[in-house]
């Protein structure tokens, strides 16, 4: 029985000499990944059941979410895949190294014919090199780990042929826009797609993976290239092993077969929202834009930025336009970088990042907020994906030309000067004279509440709220995690009521300035802080938000217990604990912190 191309790849790596469509085999996998998404519920199955690896040196780590570091969660998965790693001998490409899926292609892990599992939902991208693979659940990827092998259904194929010769301009993500734009997401669900005619074959490495990149925007289980000459040789160079390319049979039976003539296609950018739902350029031209991102497994190959810097060389971004370049792999940001094309980069004024997935995987670089206009050469623009605000998806030459012109535009049609941003047309705010301060009947000069004991010196912002909360700028969310940073302390967001006082020690608020130290108790309702002393910019960021802060160096005297209540004399200091009626002189508020604790705040 004649076999397509991938049912071939999965005959090779099963007991099978042959399979076909709706079988179920159990595939020999070569390289199997995680990354610092996903890699650690990997370590956390093997270790929970107690599953040893079946090879470790066909075992890898990759870390290309988020390679800063910078989001404290990734940083402890990072780290424990870390830790398992040194423990069984696997080999990690740290956050250095790039996207995943790249090096797989470029380090020698996966060429034509061989089989390729990741936590990566892209990793489909290696049909760029004839190879199969597939992304897959931390459960898949465990049992692979364990076992070599993973069950999988025999998808059925479609053969796509291009005919005729693209027209000038025309990219690899033009290309697969005007797929997506004629498939959608759902009429190739579920299909391996292999691609033939003379326009596939004159395709390069790079240009076969902004398309393969993108079979998981089709609903495609892979997008299959037969490895011509060019990719076997690169492959080679790069090999670890041995491969053998397969090719479909002649005679191979296809579900469907389609004809598509390229020279019909055009310049796309896909609408937010919907990586399929695509327009010519001509349609979005002008649209103006705050930021523009070039990068991602889809983007972020040497052609591609060769194609950006080719734009932008002699050029800069529009005035309050942000680019932002993150190249594939460090073997790629090196190539960037003997070639000069760091340099025309930043010449431009675009921020370069390190190599990974960046904003695509809401990592290092490219995220945007709400409201904002982004153009992207990702691979997705789902609401939320790339951040909060709209992604229009195109090739890296529209991504570089629309950042200098301001707006959406195509590299012939750049102006002369470039679109800027004009002032809001708000109405002029009349400065008023400040009110006299008066006394606001929610606002008492004597206060009572149930005693918190913080018992130690030198708490600092980070333990009341750590950093990496501090993206949060809605005061009402950040009362769930004070002191969430403090041993010991963990359960009081859950468990303070409104009204209650903390009381600690020395230097309270010690370290930072950030104001949300602050607002998270404003949050929770704590009426006061006594401390025998409190940390400089802490003391005056509390006083001008209107939360009480009473110094009290003789704290001992009250005798406190946790739960005791407290009352407290703005006015002369006094501080008497009511179930012993032992008393503290603290220091009485003055005039001007009176003043901004009656007005609610600095502000009013």
């Amino acid at each position: 029985m004649a076999m397509t191309l991938l049912e071939k790849i999965i005959a090779a790596h099963s007991k099978s000499k042959m399979v076909k469509s709706g079988e179920i085999a159990e595939i020999e996998i070569d390289t199997r990944a995680a990354r610092d998404f996903g890699g650690a519920s990997v370590v956390g199955h093997l270790r929970n059941h107690g599953l040893g690896l079946d090879n470790p040196s066909k075992t890898l780590f990759t870390f290309d979410c988020n390679p800063t570091g910078s989001d404290q969660s990734y940083a402890a998965n990072q780290h424990a895949c870390r830790l398992f790693a040194r423990e069984h001998g696997i080999r990690v490409f740290d956050i250095d190294a790039g996207i995943g899926t790249h090096i797989l292609i470029d380090e020698g892990y996966a060429g034509p014919g061989s089989t390729a599992v990741s936590t990566d939902s892209h990793a489909n991208i290696l049909g760029a090199v004839g190879a199969f693979g597939q992304g897959m659940g931390d459960v898949d990827i465990a049992a692979s780990w364990h076992r070599g092998k993973i069950w999988f259904r025999v998808p059925p194929s479609v053969k796509m042929t291009l005919t005729g010769e693209f027209p000038a301009g025309i990219s690899a993500k033009d290309v697969i826009l005007n797929l997506l734009g004629m498939f959608g997401a759902s009429s190739l669900l579920g299909y391996s797609v292999e691609v033939f005619g003379n326009a596939a074959e004159k395709l390069s490495v790079d240009a076969r993976i902004t398309i393969s990149s993108m079979a998981t925007e089709m609903g495609a289980i892979i997008i299959l290239f037969p490895p011509s000459g060019e990719i076997i040789d690169y492959c080679s160079v790069r090999s670890k092993k041995q491969f053998t390319p397969l090719y479909a049979d002649h005679d191979a039976s296809y579900e469907k077969s389609v004809d598509i003539d390229v020279t019909l296609f055009q310049t796309m950018v896909s609408r937010p929202g919907e990586p399929h739902n695509t327009i010519n350029i001509a349609e979005a031209s002008g649209l103006k834009i705050d930021s523009a991102f070039i990068g991602s497994c889809t983007n972020g190959r040497i052609e591609d930025m060769r194609k950006a810097a080719s734009v932008l060389e002699g050029k800069k971004v529009a005035p309050g336009v942000v680019l932002k370049i993150v190249p594939a792999t460090d073997r790629i940001w090196k190539e960037c970088l003997k070639e000069g094309l760091i340099e025309i980069f930043k010449q431009s004024g675009a921020l370069v990042s390190n190599a990974g997935c960046a904003g695509c995987a809401a990592g290092q670089v490219g995220q945007n907020g709400p409201g904002e206009v982004t153009i992207s050469t990702g691979n997705r623009n789902f609401t939320g994906k790339q951040g909060r605000g709209s992604v229009y998806l195109a090739s890296p030459e529209v991504a570089a030309a629309s950042a200098i012109a301001g707006f959406i535009t195509t590299p012939d049609k750049i102006p002369a000067q470039p679109s800027v941003f004009t002032k809001p047309d708000h109405k002029t705010i009349e400065h008023q004279k400040s009110p006299e301060t008066k006394i606001r009947p929610d606002k008492p000069a004597v206060i009572e509440g149930r005693v918190w004991l913080v018992r130690r010196d030198n708490v600092d912002t980070d333990m009341i709220y750590h950093n990496r909360h501090l993206a949060i700028t809605g005061q009402k969310e950040m009362g769930q995690y004070a002191f969430g940073n403090l041993r010991g302390m963990e359960e009081f967001s859950k468990e303070a009521l409104p009204g209650d006082i903390i009381i600690a020690g020395k230097n309270f608020g010690s370290g930072s300035s950030r104001q949300q130290a602050v607002d998270c108790f404003i949050s929770l309702g704590i009426s006061a802080i006594v401390a025998e002393s409190f940390g400089a910019i802490y003391e005056r960021n509390a006083i001008n938000a209107a939360l009480l802060v009473i110094t009290c160096k003789s704290l001992d005297e009250l005798e406190l217990d946790n739960g005791d209540r407290i009352k407290i004399n703005l006015k002369t200091g006094e501080i008497s604990n009511l179930r012993n009626l032992k008393t503290a002189a603290a220091e009485p508020f003055s005039e001007v912190q009176l003043g901004i604790y009656f007005n609610g705040g600095l502000l009013g």
